[in-house]
């Protein structure tokens, strides 16, 4: 009898981007009194069908051993890379010796903190039996720009077919690792991980989800983002 395929998360914490001008990566900000990533890793954790968390951090990273969850039981270290793609599948090397290829591998943005579970619930529900997997994203509902020389509008892009893609990103472990290791072998530094897939041929599904799943980019976005916990009633 084959096992029924279990549901993993993959946080890169390394090679996420700007800092905001702080000395301090974003993913360690304070958020209502916690840094950013505690109540980005909460989101996992505390939820019955994840089997494990897989956290890519720098092996130097100074934060980390202070988060509450550094020693979590449920939570994996692996080491972080350059980029995110780099992370990412360290990440899943990591895991590799956890889990099965079979397995599902949520991949979710250490700076994204305004999870729903009901996008988390809906896409394990939805994206379990599907041949290829999918992410969590928005329909473009502002109109779009192309900008041209001199940072002038050189045309209107057609937004009726165009989606901001989100996190998290749920495919097979041993196809999204072949995708990942395919896509660095060639050179490129895929910013997503639906962009690996993608290489291989394969077409994931775009899963609508809430557009309150932001992810910290701003300084303004981290009074958003407790804005948005307040209300899904995730602060005490």
């Amino acid at each position: 009898m084959t096992a029924t395929p279990a549901f993993w998360a993959v946080i890169p914490a390394a090679g996420v981007g700007r800092r905001m001008g702080s000395a301090i990566p974003k993913q360690y900000l304070e958020l209502a009194g916690r840094p950013v990533i505690e109540h980005t890793l909460e989101c996992f954790i505390d939820h019955p069908a994840i089997a494990g968390v897989v956290v890519a951090v720098d092996p130097a990273d100074p934060y980390w051993p202070e988060i509450r969850y550094a020693t979590h039981p449920r939570v994996i270290r692996a080491p972080g890379g350059a980029e995110r793609c780099n992370s990412v599948l360290n990440g899943l090397e990591a895991l590799s010796a956890h889990a099965t290829d079979d397995d599902w591998v949520l991949v979710h943005d250490a700076a994204r903190p305004c999870l729903r579970r009901s996008d988390l619930d809906a896409m394990l529900e939805e994206l379990a039996d599907d041949p290829v997997g999918g992410i969590l994203a928005v329909q473009v509902r502002d109109t779009m720009k192309r900008a041209g020389a001199e940072g002038r509008i050189e045309t209107t892009v057609e937004r009726s077919a165009l989606w901001h893609a989100f996190t998290p990103q749920m495919f097979r472990l041993g196809t999204l690792r072949q995708a990942l290791r395919q896509a660095l072998a060639e050179g490129a530094l895929v910013t997503d991980e639906a962009s690996a897939i993608e290489r291989l041929g394969q077409a994931p599904r775009l899963l609508e989800g809430q557009s309150d799943n932001l992810k910290i980019t701003r300084p303004e976005d981290l009074a958003l983002a407790r804005f948005h916990l307040q209300q899904q009633g995730r602060l005490d």
